[in-house]
């Protein structure tokens, strides 16, 4: 250890003479004086203490130099990862082996710390601040290091926890003395990022010592930022799925990042610096949260193999979104403004299928066969808008969007069979197209109308009519009662072409 090294080389006697060296020194030790008698180590040593007399400032001279001899052999990337946190709260260096009390442990007061940092500043001719600075990004990725263990990783192990507790103890004692610069330590800590693991960066926010706003914000390169966090993003929620050692700690810790991201990401309106210019962190944690869904979608498009760490990886991700405590931690409104932004995303990713390859697909996009990640994420969605919102969505979406027909009626499915009172929101909105669709001839609003009045029917009763009653029934009404409860405009009623281009639909 860097610390013992230098008290080793300050406290270790001195068995030699000085001029004396190699095998001429063990004879002459041993070699009769002039009195004819041999003199022992001890005795010459003793000789030269008694020749040596010190003078009034002899002592605190050799006090000094002690100290001059230690410094020259510490090494203070060893000796921040030395201390350890005594009952009292003091700052103290481990102890020896084979001492076990407490009182063995000797105290390392805030003078020895401020003064091995600051002599070693001024050696070197830097600010101490970027020194401490330096010296603590170095400590972390020492912690961050472990032989054996698998890579890449984000998780510290039992041990690692162990080192990184009294390492943050050591940076908030330098902060409190203004040691310890955030500013210089967030640099240093980009300078060294590839080498920390997630949940140390993790920590550092949680005591404090540097928070992720701020190590985020001082980063320009927005594109390395969201890069670093979605990878590591990806490998938590995949060793999370795995059953990793300490998942408890794993989940908090995704679940604080999540909570965080939304806050940040989906605040209104957007707060400004004092020139003028938005903060980087809401641009971060927006582009992360939207690259984690695209992730997700892409690999639900390309299909998941069950087990393999993409499908843990979105098990994971979707599954966090739909934790309770998540929007019950959140006191905005980000929440509802996420999972909105979510939704709209999710009905409008790839949309590349037509309206008539809807209607020949559209049996294999119902709740029984669509993928149980995604009618998963629709119910979590379902907790956090109600079903009013929900279909408030799909509305405003169909009719701005151009949007992915099996997202959109694999959601209608999974409305109507999660949700009693889906189908009279479902039925309300399927007049609302048609009427639409009546008034202004709009082929794209009658084909929506059918298309979904269609996907709830395929769920059967009772979370929907079937497609034959439904269909009877707006023939019915549409020569005699518009969809709104009053007498039906000539512009409302069913032109009969229509009906039937739709009638092959059944």
């Amino acid at each position: 250890m860097g610390w013992r090294r230098g008290l080793d080389v300050a406290s270790r006697p001195r068995n030699f003479v000085v001029g004396m060296s190699g095998p001429g020194a063990s004879a002459t030790a041993c070699d009769p004086g002039p009195r004819g008698r041999r003199q022992s180590w001890a005795e010459l040593l003793a000789g030269r203490v008694k020749r040596q007399k010190l003078d009034a400032g002899g002592e605190q001279q050799l006090r000094e130099s002690a100290v001059r001899l230690l410094m020259r052999h510490l090494s203070l990337d060893d000796l921040m990862l030395e201390v350890e946190g005594t009952p009292r709260q003091e700052l103290c260096l481990s102890q020896p082996s084979g001492q076990d009390s407490p009182e063995a442990c000797a105290p390392l007061t805030s003078s020895l710390l401020g003064s091995a940092l600051r002599d070693q500043a001024s050696r070197l001719g830097v600010p101490v601040a970027v020194l401490s600075s330096r010296t603590v990004a170095a400590s972390l990725v020492q912690v961050c290091e472990v032989d054996g263990e698998p890579s890449p990783r984000v998780l510290l192990t039992a041990e690692q926890r162990g080192k990184l507790s009294h390492l943050l103890t050591i940076a908030q004692y330098l902060l409190a003395q203004s040691l310890l610069s955030r500013g210089f330590l967030c640099q240093e800590l980009w300078k060294v990022q590839k080498s920390l693991l997630l949940e140390a960066v993790w920590h550092l926010h949680l005591q404090n010592i540097v928070s992720l706003q701020e190590l985020l914000e001082s980063q320009a390169n927005m594109q390395a930022v969201v890069a670093w966090l979605f990878r590591d993003l990806r490998l938590l929620c995949e060793q999370i799925e795995a059953s990793c050692q300490h998942a408890d700690i794993a989940r908090t810790m995704l679940s604080d990042f999540v909570q965080m991201f939304i806050l940040r990401g989906f605040k209104k309106p957007l707060d400004l610096r004092g020139n003028g210019e938005p903060d980087r962190m809401p641009q971060v944690a927006a582009a992360l949260l939207q690259k984690m869904l695209l992730f997700a979608l892409e690999a639900l498009a390309a299909g998941l193999q069950e087990g393999s760490p993409a499908h843990r990886a979105v098990k994971c991700w979707f599954g966090v979104l739909g934790e309770r405590t998540l929007c019950g931690a959140l006191p905005t409104d980000s929440p509802k403004r996420f999972f909105s932004h979510t939704l709209t995303q999710v009905l409008t990713h790839r949309p590349v299928l037509k309206v008539s390859d809807a209607i020949q697909m559209q049996r294999e996009w119902s709740f029984a066969r669509t993928h149980p990640l995604l009618t998963g994420l629709y119910r979590r969605l379902l907790v956090i808008l109600s079903p009013e919102e929900l279909v408030g969505r799909l509305q405003e979406v169909l009719e701005t969007h151009a949007v992915n027909w099996q997202h959109v009626l694999a959601c209608v499915s999974t409305l109507v069979v999660c949700s009693p009172e889906a189908q009279s929101l479902v039925t309300d909105w399927v007049a609302r197209l048609l009427a639409r669709a009546f008034e202004s001839y709009s082929l794209d609003s009658m084909a929506a109308a059918f298309l979904v009045a269609r996907q709830a029917a395929l769920e059967g009763p009772p979370a929907f009519l079937s497609y034959a009653d439904w269909f009877q029934k707006k023939r019915k009404s549409g020569g005699r009662e518009g969809d709104c409860g009053a007498p039906a405009p000539a512009s409302c009623r069913e032109p009969q072409g229509h009906v039937e281009a739709y009638q092959s639909v059944q």
